[in-house]
């Protein structure tokens, strides 16, 4: 007979515990244990397989052959995932509610030219045909299943025998195996365990999605993004129409890559070109508004950065930024201050990234800084005119990398002057563009090419 033990589980961060504690003694929170029945059965049989998986190879023995990638038919998803999908990988897509993770794979779903299984733990085939027809249809390839179990799913897996397969989401699977509700540190553990190797075993690829805390990082265990092979995150402002998918980790790609796609009552359009959608075309004689030429992974985009300086109403001056980390706002400030004596000390400092995106491209430094002075001094800034360039604690304009990428995207889309650091200035050849470039080397400098 198999022993039956017991063992409580933090539901937070996946810590155990021989008994039941009320603050968790790893992630600090309170009430978070559960207790989990744990069955112990027979021990394995320690008989070594002699099979090509088991037995150990020389590395230079092992025959490389060329994996044909899956085309999504999505442009902007195949850019994050190096290409398309690898037969056999398992991808995990996390986000906000409503930021279009069940839209986006289920448009996946009816675009592809393969077999698909689409499993909802979450919604009924009714109310996936209504979605379907709200996106457009598509191939009848896609069968729809709506099942929470584990072993079912995976029966109908043997019979339907599909090409891509789509959990929506992990968090309502439950196996069979283990006595714990679904959603539970151990049943997301072990559906996702048992996924993976269905999917190394049967080269069937697999998009999990999955919900995420409050914390903003992905529900369940760690071990959880330790077991997949990629993990997509989908960011954006509900409020907003612009979605952002980042590659947070990729095994046959690079995580620095992303996909911009526009939410429309069709679904998930893709933006090929988001530089034009990401400036706004507002009247010239507006203080406080700079273009950055920013670059995420290998791609340019320009963005407007807005800021609003004004006198602070209570005692303490707020320090305030949206899409840009407010750590690093407050270490410009302090350069400005101390480099450029400009008293901000007073004042409060608003910072926006236009289109509700996140960046972390340190190049935007000088974009930052100059819409602030801009705001301060309230004269506007030429609007054909971006910035390039990173700040030092020292106020030096440092110079910043794929400067060729980030000229032609500003020539591109007319503008007429870029402000950069001087050192990229030598590596590049000014006549292969019709910009004007100013080299910068201190912060000092700023206001004399902005205001004259």
């Amino acid at each position: 007979m198999a022993k039956v033990k017991s063992v409580y589980v933090c539901q937070n961060c996946g810590s155990e515990s021989a008994k039941w504690i009320g603050r968790c003694n790893s992630c600090g929170e309170w009430n978070t244990y559960v207790e989990q029945k744990i069955s112990k059965g027979p021990a394995r049989s320690t008989s070594v397989r002699k099979d090509s998986y088991v037995v150990p190879k020389n590395l230079n023995e092992v025959q490389s052959d060329q994996v044909t990638r899956i085309d999504l038919r999505n442009g902007e998803f195949n850019r994050v995932l190096g290409g398309g999908i690898v037969p056999g990988s398992l991808i995990l897509i996390g986000g906000e509610p409503g930021i279009g993770k069940s839209t986006l794979a289920l448009q996946v779903a009816l675009r592809i030219d393969k077999n698909t299984l689409y499993v909802s733990g979450e919604e009924s085939p009714q109310q996936l045909k209504m979605r379907a027809e709200r996106l457009g249809g598509g191939s009848g390839q896609c069968q729809v299943l709506a099942e929470t179990s584990l072993q079912v799913i995976l029966t109908q897996m043997e019979q339907v025998k599909p090409q891509l397969l789509i959990i929506d989401s992990i968090q309502t699977l439950y196996s069979e195996e283990i006595e714990s509700a679904p959603g539970t540190i151990s049943q997301v553990r072990d559906c996702a365990a048992q996924l993976l190797r269905v999917a190394k075993e049967t080269h069937i690829p697999m998009i999990l999605i999955g919900h995420i805390n409050k914390e903003g990082s992905i529900a369940g265990p760690k071990v959880l993004e330790h077991i997949v092979d990629t993990v997509l995150q989908f960011e954006g402002d509900t409020h907003h129409f612009y979605r952002i998918l980042r590659a947070n980790k990729n095994r046959f790609g690079s995580t620095s890559e992303i996909g911009v796609f526009e939410m429309t009552g069709q679904g998930l359009r893709e933006i090929v070109n988001p530089s034009e959608l990401l400036i706004n075309q507002q009247p010239a004689d507006l203080s406080g508004s700079a273009i950055a030429a920013n670059v995420e992974g290998v791609r340019p985009i320009l963005i407007e950065v807005q800021a609003l300086v004004s006198t602070a109403v209570y005692g303490t001056p707020q320090r305030t930024s949206t899409g840009f980390d407010t750590r690093r706002l407050s270490m410009l400030l302090a350069v400005l201050e101390k480099r450029a004596s400009f008293k901000l000390a007073s004042k409060d400092v608003f910072i926006n990234i236009a289109g509700g995106i996140r960046v972390d491209d340190p190049a935007i430094d000088l974009a930052v800084i100059s819409a602030i002075l801009s705001s301060t001094v309230d004269i506007p800034i030429d609007p054909y005119t971006c910035f390039a360039g990173e700040v030092g604690l020292s106020g030096e304009i440092r110079p910043v990398t794929r400067i060729d990428q980030r000229l032609g995207e500003a020539d591109k889309l007319g503008m007429k002057r870029i402000l950069m650091p001087a050192f990229n200035k030598k590596r590049i050849d000014p006549s292969r563009f019709n910009l004007e470039i100013v080299e910068v080397n201190r912060v000092q400098e700023i206001p004399k090419y902005l205001f004259g």
